[in-house]
């Protein structure tokens, strides 16, 4: 415990006051006896730096990109690799983990070693590796790297040290897994081949003993030649010639046929009797045509050939379809006596499995299942069953359902929370799976003791939501919502608007916001909405409000080319260009289908709604002259207040949805009043009107808001103008090009192109709506200001409407929602669609399954080119103006102080803008129940102003004991169940008040701002500001967090640059900072979250969800609470197969591998071939690394064996003592008969 006492010296440097006068950041100094300084206020501060500690603890969904697949029989444990490297480990649920090759080169196969507990995996940089599985953590002991060859298939006999590898040139060498050195035995292609043979076989694609032989080793190359050698004679046997090229052979159990799989869709059975011609081919979906020929296939990739003994034998294979079925799915048939069965996959098959009873190659094999391992899935086909049903999947393997759009983290829910949702999905759950136990059941796993509820929710591209248990490392779907069923469905007849979202996802989930305790559920789509749910545990038909909301600047104009390159939005915004640029090609769709509409139609009928979240409001904000709605960039909603705020780089809008109407519409600049620290100069008012001719001038008029701004849409409407601030008059926003704000706008500055595909036709209109309409509530009146449109407006198409400077896709113009840096490719000229914009904007290929199409964006290059520009975030004149729409980033409501004078808290709205300004908006809302039911809630900005460097992306408040000040909440109540008169439902709120908590400590309460470049605690109320601490220079945060660790509180930030930084508070001192991930990928940025305990999560790849800990307490318990790969099993036995069968060759031929392989034999191989790496192993390897896993194994057995042997000489000398007293008695026994008639004297 250490109690923290520190004074900043430069406080009133670090406080800049604004150009009114008013001080923005204020300081201690500036108002003496009301805000303390740090040393007054005492806070003991717990954290410290050996508290935190970077690492990876689980990862969930199906690898991506998987190349690989393994399976252990008798430890039932799954392995999959992937082009990136990586391998997953699959068990029993809870049994799950992720390895990863540090070369990053892609698996090309896998081989266990059958139970005892290791993998071999070989990859596409020529190298073996041996990873060892008997610890938690698995890591590599031995590594073999190839240097002339490449590896192509490798092949490990059962209870074998010695691994078959095939080359490209068509060598085989062996390798001692023991060592991991190669033996000097070499099959070369020119020896397995005849000496006539012309041409190269190709490289080898298959290699497997015989199971009636094990010194038989069938070998398989590409261009169709099989060779059976012969290891003790080291010749070839029979060598075989076919016309097709073989992608796979597979063995019947006895040894004396093998199938072989061929690129023209056929399969061949050989009989080892007489290989001059195949026993048998068939073309399993080729037909013959009337000329006689059969059907062109496609190529069967792999067949397996399993036998069972109460059956028929099982012939399953990939592959093999007609090219005439265009469109077919991927396939795996299934073959079963004269039953053929075709399984269509969603995704292409990358390889499969059957899995089988026993480990041993020469006995009925038995199988029970089928392993498939798809491109974006992983299914398990029950092959028991005639149906052959699916088994039900334990891994969250469906993540990437539909593109996952953002993500969200809360750990330690309400503990009631996880089986409510988990009853209510399960009624949802699909049905038809096998009733038959997961077989992939390997390892075991206990739930810790340290476990918590904590609950992952995914938005997704099709507009769905999940909600995942991600308890103890485990991750398991609860329920899932789909937010499209609010809306419409546009009809297949409709043009224009309809017919453009029907080829998009207009559903995208953007951003989500939850209440746990309360259970109100928020989700903001792409198509700038809000939905609102309530959580139901019974079904209900209502109807769902929707509120239209009128958000924006003021009209934009035509730009020239050269404003359109140096004219920011506060600037000179009336260049026209005198160029004409090409109509819209829709320029004849009416201006009304253009204006003052929602993106979507939300059902207006009566609805049933099943249990569960249920919709209850939409907001949506509309078309205005022709442009889409702004997207959303920040939301946040509290129960206890029954409102909800949301803005975007327009303005700000607050929702009263208990009453459904609109409290606030605003522009961000109406906001400020007369507090606006910046003076944003105009420029040039004669040049605008001298352009402007034949449109509507704007209004000159200044109407005071004052009054107007605090007044509620259900007592009166109010009519907020830009024309209020000078900064505004005359000034029609213009572009939003700008030479130096933050990176999470830079997109905006460097794109040019078409307009995006949500845009409806810009031509001219006739007339011009309100220009600074806000729309109140449903039932309020129009807007009061701004003039009335004017008829007869100029005709003819509106001209470079969307100029050259222009952004393309305005709807995504602010990404601080986000918290997305969005890299340019100086190749991007613009964006032919909305689709490559949110493409850019939500991760490489997020709305398409197709994911050979992928723009990649280097980061240095987005640097060097931001760095040409000045990207100051100072509070010059200058800079300001030419400053971009100021975007609301972040919003916060709490209980807090508005003004210096205030002594008690009250309900207030804090909004965070990209320009670093931090506005405190105060809000009268009514205790009483009915009261807050009828009376009208007062929203009345006062603009108070703080100030921070960089766009602001987090705020939270901590009271003077430094303890978290949670938001207060409406503790849940179901709406919809009966009516109980004895327990009348009323509403029950808990609230944070930083008051309560303070008798000790004094008035007042914490506040913490971080932005993207630096954070600040401000005293309330009398907004001095006691600590600074820029976060980074040379890049910026693009996501922060408030969050409770180790019984304190700190703040964790995710930067561009891949660190990942935790600083105390409320003293701001660094505690973390490590280089964790680079920031390659715009999915990792817009994914990465924080939540309290430690632990954070991102989308690693479009399929997977990575979850690290930065706690170190975490860190040192990982091992405790992941499961063990390896669980000590006996080895099964070999079948007794009889009498007969062995005295008629049956039985399969053992020969001791050693004797041909070994040095003494074979001799070294040479040392330029190949170069041995010893791995790194981990000190719970180390033993097991001084001579390999197999060679412990190996060791004892032989130590077995030698105490067998002593045993038996042991049993040697017993039966010999035994014969030795035998004959001893006997002779006794002769003597005693001898003498037993003779007299005493005749001795």
């Amino acid at each position: 415990m250490k109690k923290f006492r520190k004074v900043l010296d430069g406080l009133t440097t670090s406080s800049p006051v604004n150009p009114g006068g008013s001080p923005a950041c204020g300081s201690a100094a500036g108002t003496p006896g009301t805000a303390p300084t740090p040393r007054e206020l005492e806070i003991q501060e717990t954290l410290m730096s050996e508290h935190f500690q970077i690492c990876k603890t689980v990862r969930h969904g199906v690898p991506y990109q998987p190349t690989a697949l393994a399976f252990d029989p008798v430890q039932k444990i799954l392995a999959i690799g992937s082009r990136s490297g990586g391998v997953r480990l699959l068990g029993r649920p809870g049994v799950d983990c992720h390895c990863q090759h540090e070369s990053g080169a892609a698996v090309l196969q896998l081989q266990f070693l059958i139970n005892e507990g290791a993998l071999v995996t070989a990859c596409a940089d020529d190298t073996l590796h041996l990873w060892n599985l008997r610890q938690r953590r698995p890591a590599i002991l031995h590594s073999l790297k190839f240097n002339r060859e490449r590896i192509t298939f490798c092949h490990l006999p059962f209870q074998s040290k010695w691994l078959y590898v095939g080359t490209e040139r068509g060598n085989t060498h062996i390798v001692n897994i023991e060592s991991f050195v190669l033996s000097g035995y070499v099959i070369m292609w020119n020896k397995a081949i005849e000496l006539s043979t012309k041409t190269h076989p190709g490289p080898v694609v298959h290699l497997s003993d015989s199971p009636k032989d094990e010194g038989k080793l069938l070998i398989g190359f590409e261009s169709g030649t099989i060779v059976m050698w012969d290891l003790r004679a080291k010749r070839a046997d029979f060598r075989i010639y076919y016309d097709e090229a073989i992608h796979s052979a597979s063995w019947h159990h006895e040894g004396r046929q093998f199938m072989c799989s061929h690129s023209d869709g056929s399969l061949s059975l050989w009989n080892l009797r007489n290989t001059a011609k195949p026993f048998q081919v068939t073309f399993p979906h080729g037909k013959t045509q009337r000329d006689g020929r059969k059907e062109s296939c496609k190529p069967i990739l792999k067949v397996e050939y399993k036998t069972s003994r109460n059956s028929e034998a099982f012939v399953v294979f990939s592959g093999g379809l007609s090219y005439d079925k265009a469109g077919r799915r991927p396939t795996l048939t299934i073959m079963h006596g004269k039953a053929i069965t075709v399984l269509e996959m969603d995704y292409p098959i990358v390889d499969f499995l059957v899995l089988c009873e026993t480990p041993y190659l020469n006995e009925v094999q038995e199988p029970y299942a089928v392993v498939v391992l798809l491109e974006k899935d992983f299914v398990v086909v029950d092959l028991t069953q005639s149906n052959f049903p699916i088994f039900e999947n334990p891994y969250p393997m469906d993540i990437h359902e539909s593109p996952v759009t953002c993500t969200a983290y809360f750990a330690d829910c309400p503990p009631d929370i996880i089986p409510v949702l988990y009853s209510i999905g399960a009624k949802h759950k699909k049905t038809g799976y096998s009733h038959k136990e997961w077989p992939v059941s390997g390892g075991t796993w206990t739930v810790g003791s340290q476990t918590y509820p904590e609950i992952i929710i995914t938005g997704h591209a099709d507009g769905s939501i999940k909600f995942w248990d991600a308890t103890a490392i485990t991750l398991q779907m609860l329920y899932k919502l789909k937010t499209s069923k609010v809306f419409e469905k546009p009809k297949g007849g409709d043009v224009g608007r309809n017919a453009e979202l029907a080829e998009e996802d207009p559903y995208a989930v953007q951003m989500i916001s939850w209440c746990p305790q309360s259970r109100i559920f928020c989700v903001v789509g792409i198509s700038a909405h809000v939905i609102l749910y309530r959580f139901s545990k019974h079904d209900a038909n209502t109807t769902i409000t929707s509120l239209e909301v009128r958000l924006q600047c003021e009209i934009e104009d035509v730009i020239s080319p050269s404003d359109a390159e140096n004219t920011p939005c506060f600037s000179d915004p009336s260049g026209h260009s005198p160029q004409p640029q090409p109509p819209s090609p829709r320029s004849n769709t009416p201006d009304s289908m253009r204006d003052s509409i929602p993106c979507l139609k939300v059902k207006d009928r009566m609805i049933r709604m099943p249990p569960g979240y249920q919709a209850e409001l939409v907001v949506q904000l509309l078309w205005i002259d022709g442009e889409p709605p702004q997207q959303i960039t920040s939301l946040d909603l509290n129960s206890a207040y029954g409102l909800l705020a949301l803005g975007n780089c327009n303005g700000l809008a607050v929702v009263d949805y208990l009453q459904k109407t609109i409290l606030l519409c605003m522009s961000t600049l109406e906001l400020y009043g007369s507090a606006d620290p910046f003076q944003r100069l105009t420029r040039s008012p004669r040049k605008n009107r001298q352009s402007t001719s034949g449109l509507t001038e704007l209004s000159d008029n200044q109407v005071s808001l004052d009054l107007e701004r605090s007044k509620s849409p259900t007592s009166a409407p109010y009519a907020p103008s830009l024309h209020n601030d000078p900064r505004g008059t005359g000034e029609p926003v213009s572009n939003l090009r700008s030479c130096h704000y933050s990176p999470v706008f830079y997109l905006l500055d460097n794109v040019k192109g078409p307009g995006r595909k949500l845009s409806l036709p810009t031509d001219l209109k006739t007339d011009l709506d309100h220009v600074n309409g806000h729309c109140t509530s449903p039932t309020s009146q129009p807007c009061l200001t701004g003039r009335a449109r004017v008829p007869g407006g100029p005709e003819g198409p509106r001209l470079a409407r969307r100029g050259p400077g222009r952004p393309p896709f305005r709807k995504a113009q602010s990404a601080a929602c986000m918290e997305v840096s969005l890299p340019v490719s100086s190749l991007t000229e613009g964006y032919p669609s909305r689709r490559a914009m949110l493409q850019q904007l939500h991760g490489v290929s997020m709305y398409s399954h197709d994911e050979q199409h992928i723009t990649t964006y280097s980061w240095s290059e987005r640097e060097s080119r931001e760095n040409s520009f000045s990207r100051s975030r100072s509070s010059s004149v200058s800079s300001i103006d030419r400053e971009t729409k100021e975007a609301v980033t972040t919003l916060q409501f709490a209980e807090s102080y508005v003004r210096k004078s205030d002594t008690l808290p009250t309900p207030c709205l804090w909004v965070g803008t990209s320009l670093g300004l931090v506005l405190i908006i105060p809000m009268s809302i009514p205790t009483d129940e009915q009261e807050r039911l009828e009376d009208p809630v007062t929203v009345a900005p006062t603009g108070t102003v703080l100030m921070l460097k960089g766009s602001v992306l987090r705020i939270g408040f901590l009271d003077c004991g430094g303890v978290l000040i949670n938001s207060p909440y409406e503790v849940w109540r179901d709406q919809h169940a009966p009516d109980d008169p004895d327990r009348p439902r009323k509403r029950k709120l808990v609230n944070f008040s930083p008051s309560s908590s303070q008798e000790a400590s004094g008035d007042g309460h914490l506040a913490v701002v971080c932005s993207e470049r630096q954070a600040k605690v401000f005293f309330m109320p009398s907004q001095a500001c006691l600590y600074v601490h820029n976060i980074t220079e040379s890049s910026f945060v693009l996501r922060a967090d408030v969050v409770s660790v180790y019984n304190s509180v700190c703040l964790a930030c995710f930067c561009a640059n891949g660190h990942i930084m935790t600083l105390s508070l409320p003293s701001l001192r660094p505690l973390l900072d490590v280089s964790y991930l680079p920031l390659t990928d715009m999915r990792i940025a817009r994914t990465f979250c924080f939540t309290n305990g430690g632990q954070a999560l991102y989308l690693c790849s479009p399929t997977e969800i990575q979850r690290i800990t930065y706690s170190q307490e975490m860190c040192d318990n990982l091992q405790e609470m992941l499961g063990e790969l390896f669980t000590p099993i006996e080895t099964p036995e070999a079948q007794n197969r009889g009498f007969l069968k062995g005295f008629f060759g049956g039985n399969a031929q053992t020969f001791d591998r050693e004797e041909l392989f070994g040095e003494a034999a074979a001799g070294k191989a040479s040392r330029s071939l190949a170069q041995h790496i010893p791995g790194q192993g981990g000190m719970e390897g180390m033993k097991a690394a001084a001579g390999g896993v197999v060679g412990e194994l190996a060791r004892a057995r032989i130590a077995l064996d030698e105490r067998g042997q002593r045993l038996g000489e042991l049993e040697e000398r017993t039966a010999l003592m035994m014969t030795s007293a035998e004959t001893f008695s006997k002779h006794a026994h002769e003597l005693m008969l001898k003498c037993k008639d003779k007299k005493w004297y005749q001795f």
